[in-house]
């Protein structure tokens, strides 16, 4: 009797699965190079210290950085907490007492920001457009003296929509505040040369991009000027003293090759999945009526696709589909949070709009298959849900 079938994964901004050759990468590193890569007194820790030196240098070679730039963390949310709250804590000009962000970030983004405002920081939240995009204008004028830290994030993970992070950076450059960014959802997907970035601070993970959960890596500059930070856990002196604890040695060395390999093969794997988004849209606007594509017109990651199926209830819309397409309505963090996105709202839509979104993340192992059966099958559901609606009847 054969199991039944998984239904399509297409909630690629939550987690990628791994490839297969990122954990062929990392088994050796539980078995055979087991050791403690601070216990470098003896060969096993050797190997393992080496390892991650190997890893560093891949890393920081993705990114276009120095391999004393990278700092490796439990992960992308770490990363986010360590840039902003040890950026500001190592504020020296006591004067600069003010943090912007934007109102799309996501909640490893602001929620450490609301921590800064609660102990006394000012904090600026600026508007984005319909589009998703920030204005630049508006960012400028906020800009002054007292400008500590801006942080704005690459690629959305809700809309897939594309910041300008080197104009942003070079305002931030000129006013001389420090520049983060959370390029979670693009490292390893889109070209990053950081040595030539305005960029001060850079968080990303494996997981998004087909490696193993747990570990991540931030990105700090060394000069230009360099920035500096206080360390949020502290206790062994690793990672030069910016992250205390045991290395995730198989983790580090999965999340250098899979950035090996997502640099490798970057470019064919973007034409792909975007052809393959661009068909699952089409397909969608081509039979459904009462469609918003969100972020439409703005520059966007080639595996995202943001939905709103007005009259249609997401939760209701994904429930429908539960053993056919595995779908998500926002943030992997808030799938339990009944309040709808923050993202969505900030981009104009009104909250019963955003209960109605389900966004779609393809991936390197999307086939055209899936997407032609996820496609027959969101529109059957849609059609089935709208017929017992009373408002789109009455539209």
């Amino acid at each position: 009797m054969k199991p039944p079938r998984r239904p399509i994964y297409l909630d690629s901004h939550a987690t990628t699965p791994m490839d297969p050759r990122v954990l062929e990468a990392m088994l050796p590193c539980f078995t055979e190079h087991f050791g403690n890569a601070s216990s470098d007194s003896h060969p096993y820790g050797e190997d393992a210290a080496e390892a991650v030196e190997r890893a560093r240098e891949t890393v920081a070679g993705a990114l276009g950085a120095q391999p004393r730039e990278i700092v490796f963390t439990s992960g992308a949310t770490e990363a986010n907490a360590l840039a902003i709250l040890g950026a500001t804590a190592a504020q020296r000009d006591k004067s600069r007492r003010k943090v912007i962000t934007a109102a799309t970030e996501h909640k490893a983004v602001l929620d450490p920001v609301r921590r800064l405002e609660r102990e006394g920081w000012d904090v600026v939240i600026l508007p984005v457009g319909a589009d998703g995009l920030l204005d630049l204008d508006a960012l400028a004028k906020e800009l002054d003296e007292r400008t500590a830290l801006v942080s704005v994030m690459h690629g959305n993970n809700e809309t897939g929509v594309l910041q300008d992070i080197a104009a942003i950076g070079a305002l931030c450059e000129a006013a001389g505040a420090v520049f983060h960014t959370d390029a979670t959802q693009t490292a390893g997907k889109l070209p990053l040369d950081l040595g030539a970035m305005p960029v001060g601070l850079l968080s990303c993970s494996a997981h998004k991009v087909y490696g193993p959960k747990g570990v991540g890596a931030l990105y700090v500059r060394k000069s230009r000027p360099r920035v500096r930070l206080e360390p949020l856990v502290t206790g062994g002196g690793q990672e030069r003293g910016l992250r205390g604890g045991t290395l995730n040695t198989p983790g580090i060395v999965g999340f250098a090759k899979a950035l090996e390999l997502a640099v490798r093969g970057r470019e064919a794997e973007r034409v792909r999945v975007a052809a393959l988004r661009d068909q699952l849209r089409d397909r969608l606007f081509a039979e459904l009526d009462e469609l918003r594509e969100n972020g439409a017109g703005a520059p966007r990651m080639a595996h995202s696709l943001s939905v709103t199926f007005r009259y249609v209830d997401a939760t209701a819309l994904m429930n429908h589909l539960r053993e056919v397409i595995a779908v998500s309505s926002g943030s992997a963090c808030s799938s339990r949070d009944p309040e709808p996105s923050h993202v969505l709202l900030a981009m104009g839509l009104t909250a019963e709009e955003a209960r109605s979104t389900l966004r779609f993340g393809l991936s390197r192992f999307t086939t055209d298959d899936d997407v032609e059966t996820a496609a027959g099958a969101l529109i059957a559901a849609a059609r089935e849900l709208r017929a017992h609606s009373p408002l789109y009847s009455m539209r």
